[in-house]
């Protein structure tokens, strides 16, 4: 609202622009609580939505109200850039610690006891997989073998097969000419056959 009445009372309000972490541009009037915060784009600046975030220089900004900051302070190694990270740190804290504790002998010789008739009956049906696998093995051994001995008969079969050659200049059978005695009177049939010899 500040903002506004300044801007009806043409007083200028200069904003400073800094950038986050991943590059987006914000401004507001100062990074300090209780500023308005913005983030610009090409057409309008857009209230800055809840969450924290880090600024380049490294410092942390709290927006806990839309487009309101809530704190602006230096990210160190006791106060977390973000929960999750905390998190995280708990987790990983808790893995490498191991928690003992005594248990007496009666549950021990239980647990043994549970423990042995498991594996009791386990132990068969752990063979008979083994047993099963074997055989799986040796069976795809034969097809594997069957399919490289059929290649190998297509292969044979390919480089025995002689290939069609088309020869358009297949023998052809030659005409029989008839020689007719020269010099004699020639009849009609004569004629006629000498035509079709030709």
């Amino acid at each position: 609202m500040l903002n506004q009445i300044r801007t009806l009372l043409n007083i200028e309000v200069k904003l400073e622009e800094m950038k986050l972490e991943n590059g987006t541009v914000v401004s507001a009037e100062t990074f300090e609580k209780g500023s308005e915060i913005f983030i610009v784009t090409d057409d309008e600046k857009v209230a800055m939505p809840v969450g924290e975030y880090i600024l380049e220089d490294g410092r942390l900004v709290i927006v806990s109200e839309e487009g309101i900051i809530a704190d602006v302070r230096e990210v160190s190694d006791e106060v977390p850039a973000k929960e999750t990270k905390e998190g995280e740190e708990i987790t990983e804290d808790l893995a490498d610690e191991t928690i003992e504790t005594e248990v007496p002998e009666e549950v021990v010789q239980e647990v043994e006891a549970i423990v042995e008739a498991v594996v009791e009956v386990i132990a068969p049906v752990i063979e008979e997989v083994k047993s099963e696998v074997e055989e799986l093995k040796k069976e795809f051994g034969k097809m594997k073998k069957y399919e490289e001995e059929e290649e190998k008969k297509k292969e044979e079969m390919s480089a025995a097969r002689k290939p069609i050659r088309h020869n358009p200049e297949a023998k052809t059978a030659q005409k029989k000419q008839v020689q007719f005695a020269k010099g004699q009177f020639t009849t009609t049939l004569d004629r006629v056959l000498n035509k079709l010899n030709k």
